[in-house]
């Protein structure tokens, strides 16, 4: 199974995008329709509103008047701090119960509007947001919800900004065109992407890293490592002791595989154990056969994304592989010739190996360079 959380700013469009992945074959987990449920009468929740907002939340029939409560919540805080604490217990616990009752086979997508503002990108193995210029949201909420523009800009005002969604998105899909265009887009997330990752997720093997060919250093990198990193380190709980950045990626100016390099730390061998079937969940599968155990790596796991290639090595924090990644790195960072020398190295091997459709033997070669010529 592969979760997938979806969202995006009020007025983007998430139900256009939700309704082509439910054609495609996704179950759809919607928090909007959940949240509704969750206050029908004679629920616990209606009953905890009501409790906290007095029964002039209530309609004649005895439904909540949701106009009503958003005229007692919106703008202060506390209120919807009240409203909060109700709803979203209720709504994760329904919302938990058909993620489980989804086939083992499944792509299942949680359309969560307030995914960002909650800081919960982290828990899924892949954050698409939907996104629309906010002029265009505005002209979108007035013609077709009726609202006031004044109304709709303090709506989008109060949500996490385009710069904020953009840090959580693996996958960017732009909603501004045509319902068309935005079906072609969503057709070739499902194809290229999705499909794909569920499958390695449900067998348990990582995508396929392909031949060693070198890139230029994409700026980008160190982004989509914090989000890969947040997800390790939610996954691994206690268990870990920080996520590092490591590798030629982590290295501004230095040509690299697009393949992401992260290293976790556990205090023993043991605790690799323990984070192994975490970190599959969000995506990141065991690849023992990748395990240099003489180099002191406790456990190597693999991407099993077709569309974002990375490798997070499990090492024992303070031992010498563990010192060896980070150490490396920062010299490299901060020593201009040595970093010049590497990519020369770099190079000569993918010269040597490149049209190999295995990189194992890129991999030694490049780990035999030493950056002093006495190491």
């Amino acid at each position: 199974m592969l979760r997938t959380g979806l969202t995006g700013g009020i007025g983007a469009g998430k139900s256009t995008v939700a309704t082509r992945l439910v054609e495609r074959g996704a179950v759809l987990v919607d928090s909007d329709v959940i949240a509704r449920e969750v206050v029908e009468p004679g629920t616990e929740g209606l009953a905890a509103i009501v409790e906290a907002f007095g029964g002039e939340v209530l309609d004649a029939d005895g439904r909540l008047d949701r106009p009503a409560l958003a005229a007692v919540v919106f703008g202060d805080t506390g209120a919807r701090r009240v409203l909060d604490g109700i709803v979203h217990p209720l709504v994760r616990a329904r919302s938990d119960e058909l993620v489980a009752a989804a086939p083992a086979d499944a792509i299942v997508v949680q359309d969560i509007p307030l995914l960002v503002e909650g800081g919960m990108a982290a828990a899924f193995p892949l954050v698409v947001v939907v996104g629309v210029d906010a002029d265009e949201r505005v002209r979108r909420l007035v013609s077709a919800r009726g609202m006031t523009e004044q109304d709709a800009r303090a709506r989008i005002a109060a949500q996490a900004t385009d710069e904020q969604r953009r840090a959580a998105a693996d996958v960017w899909l732009d909603n501004s065109g045509d319902p068309e265009d935005t079906r072609r887009q969503v057709d070739a997330l499902w194809d290229g992407r999705l499909a794909g990752f569920e499958e390695n997720l449900r067998t348990g093997r990582p995508a396929v890293d392909g031949p060693p060919r070198l890139v230029e250093h994409d700026p980008t990198w160190a982004e989509q490592a914090r989000r890969l990193a947040e997800r390790v380190a939610r996954a691994a709980g206690r268990s870990g002791r920080g996520v590092e950045h490591i590798g030629s990626t982590a290295v501004p100016g230095l040509p690299a595989r697009d393949v992401l390099d992260l290293q976790l730390a556990v205090e023993a061998p043991a605790d690799a154990d323990a984070v192994t079937g975490a970190l599959a969940a969000v995506g990141l599968p065991v690849d023992d056969a990748a395990v240099d155990r003489a180099a002191g790596t406790v456990r190597v796991h693999r991407s099993a994304d077709p569309g974002r290639a990375a490798v997070v090595a499990v090492r024992v924090q303070g031992s010498p592989a563990w010192r060896h990644a980070i150490e490396r790195r920062d010299r490299l960072r901060a020593d201009a010739a040595a970093r010049s020398g590497y990519a020369g190295h770099k190079r000569a091997a993918a010269a040597r190996h490149g049209d190999e459709p295995d990189p194992r033997h890129y991999r030694v070669y490049t780990a035999s360079w030493a950056i002093d010529p006495d190491e």
